[in-house]
């Protein structure tokens, strides 16, 4: 666009092993490119900062490709459409797309979203009602297939997923659910969520507070951590049990391979199943999920919470404070 000129975020550096810092992130200025044909000018509002970024820093070979260095980073953002070269968007549009970490994104119309903010905020189509909310849907129900009565433990409860995991489980029919988190703060809020019991990973052993928690061992272990956590849910899990094995923040910023589990053969002796998760493989059910999802936010059966960081430049600091667990969820408005 003649003229217009946009802040956007980039990779300055690679950070590797060990926890990404400040220093990694570039804030820059660039003119915004004009629009082809069936493109749109996207003036980004919100976007969403998630745990699987941090592997995306290094040029490592994944489900996603690399962020590559002096180039903006991107992830899932909403907008508001300021310029149309397509006759299927017109300026007002609010649109969901994946080009975030910077005020304008020029992409093709066919690559944006547009949303009904009559059903709920823009901003909860990067969380309850986007991919957050589906991940939390399909690990239980796809992955898991929770079962009315059953012991849920989820890992990392009060982020994102976890939260949402959590409640769900609940309104699925769930007879316990259980979830770790790292601060009293965090405890206490997971109690306010409805879950029926909580702990503090840091308060010893993990295996000696799930005991507590679940005497009677577990059926479903919703796994946003790995290592240790994803250890002490082997040992508690009945036979035939299930495990979504949807993240492994524990290990992201690691400089030392971590050891656990060590007892893996359990999977073995007690016939479980672990299995993994992307959730972009399972975009067919968004819409019967979205529905179901929008309907508990609008009654309020479903909380989701969001913590909110104002201005671009203030992005690294959110992912980064996303990272170390000081958020309970993961969007940044601008």
């Amino acid at each position: 666009m003649a003229g217009l000129i946009g802040r956007q975020i980039q990779l300055a550096s690679r950070p590797g092993a060990g926890w990404p810092t400040p220093e990694h992130f570039r804030l820059v200025e660039v003119p915004v490119p004009d629009l082809g044909a069936g493109q749109v000018l996207v003036r980004n509002t919100a976007m969403s900062v998630d745990p699987y970024m941090r592997n995306r820093m290094n040029d490592v070979k994944s489900y996603v490709p690399p962020f590559q260095i002096d180039a903006p980073l991107d992830g899932a953002a909403v907008g508001e459409v300021v310029a149309s070269q397509s006759p299927d968007r017109k300026v007002g549009d609010i649109v969901a797309h994946g080009l975030g970490w910077r005020d304008y994104a020029v992409l093709d119309a066919a690559q944006t979203k547009v949303l009904d903010t009559a059903i709920a905020p823009a901003t909860a189509y990067l969380g309850a009602l986007g991919g957050i909310g589906l991940t939390a849907q399909v690990g239980l129900v796809e992955i898991a297939q929770l079962k009315p009565g059953e012991t849920v433990f989820v890992s990392g409860a009060a982020g994102a997923v976890g939260s949402l995991a959590g409640q769900i489980a609940k309104l699925r029919g769930a007879g316990r659910v259980i979830g770790s988190a790292g601060s009293p703060a965090k405890v206490a809020y997971l109690r306010e969520l409805g879950f029926d019991a909580a702990f503090d990973y840091h308060d010893g052993p993990i295996r000696d507070r799930l005991r507590e928690a679940a005497p009677d061992g577990i059926d479903v272990y919703f796994d946003n951590v790995g290592g240790e956590q994803l250890e002490a849910a082997l040992g508690a899990l009945h036979v035939h049990g299930r495990v979504a094995l949807c993240g492994a923040v524990a290990q992201y910023n690691a400089t030392e391979p971590t050891p656990a589990p060590r007892n893996l053969a359990l999977a073995i002796t007690k016939q479980l199943t672990l299995r993994g998760f992307i959730v972009t493989s399972y975009r067919h059910l968004a819409a019967e999920f979205t529905a179901e999802l929008a309907g508990w936010l609008r009654d309020g059966t479903v909380r989701f919470d969001e913590t909110i960081v104002d201005g671009l430049e203030n992005a690294p600091a959110a992912f980064l404070g996303m990272l170390r667990g000081r958020t309970s969820a993961r969007c940044w408005y601008g």
